[in-house]
């Protein structure tokens, strides 16, 4: 029952932020860095005076930052301890109407007709049961991890901000967008682990112990720049 298992792989993914795409979940949509709309405005009518003349231009995979600071990595294990009595639940809806398949094609021609008709009624009941706990789990499961990671983004963007201002950055470049310019960049350029470390210097909390901690979406060593290789597409988060 691979449908009755999506959760699983949801979570199991969760890392996320997607993703999630792997498993083919609504995760796939992971939120980017929040646009920030004043300074968006406050760049449009900037006059050619404004602009700096040897411009400091950075990188930072923004989704694999937020899932790795220590706050994104214990708030994913939260979730994943969270619904793992759904995780169960529907593994062993699962495993009962594998049983009851398997006990149907053992019986064989041994069935009465209407006794097979009874069981393949049953089987099918349950089988839309468990597709119906598992579209809930999953809608379920998928809304809170969106709804944390957009609260632990403008967060982390935030601490982006004031490094990116205190560096004196001209523009930061997200890597892990959709679509993005940036085919090749050096890896002094990639902002993403320092961003990560500044933030969980502010936030005070700890690493999670090893054992424990879950896989983020998509993950990636944070400061890996992006090599001459053309990125693959993904689906654009929204704002």
């Amino acid at each position: 029952m691979k449908r009755s298992l999506t959760l699983v792989c949801l979570l199991a993914s969760a890392a996320g932020v997607g993703s999630f795409a792997s498993s083919g979940t609504a995760f796939a949509q992971t939120p980017s860095a929040p646009a920030p709309a004043a300074q968006s405005a406050a760049g449009l009518s900037a006059t050619p005076a404004d602009v700096p003349a040897n411009p400091r231009i950075a990188i930072i995979a923004f989704q694999q930052a937020v899932a790795a600071t220590n706050e994104g990595q214990r708030n994913f294990a939260q979730l994943r301890t969270k619904f793992e009595p759904k995780q169960a639940a529907l593994k062993a809806q699962s495993d009962e109407i594998d049983s009851l398949k398997k006990q149907l094609q053992d019986a064989g021609t041994t069935l009465s007709e209407p006794e097979r008709d009874s069981r393949l009624r049953t089987i099918d009941e349950k089988t839309k049961s468990l597709q119906r706990s598992a579209e809930d789990a999953q809608n379920e499961a998928s809304t809170a991890m969106n709804d944390m990671y957009q609260q632990l983004a403008q967060k982390v963007y935030a601490v982006l901000d004031a490094y990116s201002n205190q560096n004196k950055f001209t523009l930061v470049l997200d890597t892990s967008a959709q679509q993005t310019p940036v085919l090749w960049a050096n890896q002094a350029s990639d902002i993403t682990k320092q961003v990560v470390d500044a933030y969980n210097v502010k936030s005070g909390v700890p690493a999670q112990p090893a054992a424990a901690a879950p896989a983020a979406p998509r993950p990636s060593t944070p400061s890996t720049p992006r090599s001459t290789t053309p990125r693959p597409s993904t689906t654009k988060p929204p704002q």
